[in-house]
């Protein structure tokens, strides 16, 4: 079975604007509840809000028999995040940024975790004539390779997304986060692919995915879906079924064998039915890719014919024979 993780904020009570859904859980029933959800055996845990003591994230960890898939560092609650984080004209409001990033690199070390990913979600903008963007982006690219020089071993990945909190995020697309590592030039850092961020960007999952493996950077993979219009967080498959074949083949023939996490909420949805929807899917589909001639398909994607294409789509994927 291929590596499942959960972001664990999920398992427990979330808010949306109108509504609250399932109830609040101690980290240590979270963990218990991982248990009970076939198909997992990763962590992601936010830092500093949901995780914060070293000792007890590590006993916790042991307890239940879990690993971590990645620290997620959270750079956009705090109150002096409103206006940015990694972007602010203030530069202590900056270095507060860049310190909690180094705190949770930290924490990840020192509870065995290979990696920290950082959605800079509170830097952006919403209005013309609201920023600089050139002094914006130098502000994050200084800012990051700060966090980046620090703990050098452990990695820090970069999430992007369209937008949320700010109307729109200064990293917000795959090609733009290249950009950003481009001019970083960091020792160790990398970029993480949400297929709903990128869904309803506009992207394309799969081509996102080609582009950093030819990069010189790696990735990790958070895994959702929705209707394109906004960041729902639904379960796989839900909504574009083949986008997300397509995004699995092409995380297989790249080799991808780190975590698949499930970034999904399971708002009216029973909470261990929406995950190991999320788990029989993608193991489903990556089973299937197993099964199928890939050569034959590349060999029809090459010829530039997609109707033949498609039959082949039709009676290898779909089942239509």
């Amino acid at each position: 079975m291929l590596k499942m993780a959960i972001i664990t904020g999920f398992l427990s009570r979330t808010t949306d604007r109108f509504h609250e859904y399932n109830t609040p859980l101690s980290l240590e029933k979270k963990f218990a509840l991982m248990t009970e959800i076939d198909g997992y055996d990763g962590v992601e845990i936010v830092f500093p809000y949901e995780v914060n003591d070293a000792d007890a994230t590590r006993n916790a960890l042991a307890a239940h028999n879990l690993n971590v898939a990645a620290v997620n560092v959270n750079v956009k609650a705090e109150p002096v995040f409103r206006n940015g984080g990694l972007t602010s004209t203030d530069a202590a409001i900056r270095n507060q940024a860049v310190d909690l990033i180094c705190r949770a690199k930290d924490f990840a070390a020192d509870i065995g975790a290979d990696k920290v990913t950082c959605c800079p979600l509170g830097d952006g903008y919403e209005f013309a004539f609201q920023y600089d963007y050139a002094a914006a982006w130098k502000h994050l690219v200084d800012a990051l390779a700060k966090a980046d020089d620090h703990n050098r071993t452990m990695p820090l990945f970069i999430e992007y997304k369209p937008s949320e909190t700010r109307g729109r995020c200064f990293v917000d697309t795959a090609a733009k986060t290249l950009c950003l590592l481009h001019d970083i030039q960091p020792r160790n850092m990398g970029v993480t692919i949400d297929f709903g961020h990128s869904i309803y960007g506009n992207e394309n999952p799969a081509e996102a995915v080609a582009m950093l493996a030819g990069s010189r950077y790696p990735y990790y993979i958070h895994v959702n879906d929705n209707d394109g219009k906004w960041d729902w967080d639904y379960f796989c498959g839900t909504k574009h079924f083949l986008d997300y074949v397509e995004f699995l083949y092409y995380l297989k023939k790249y080799d991808y064998t780190d975590y698949f996490t499930s970034d999904t909420s399971p708002t009216r949805w029973d909470i261990k039915g929406t995950f190991q929807a999320n788990s029989r899917l993608t193991n489903k589909i990556w089973n299937l890719l197993d099964t199928i001639d890939l050569s034959a398909l590349e060999n029809r994607m090459a010829r530039g014919d997609y109707l033949k294409t498609w039959q082949f789509i039709e009676r290898h994927i779909f089942g239509l024979k």
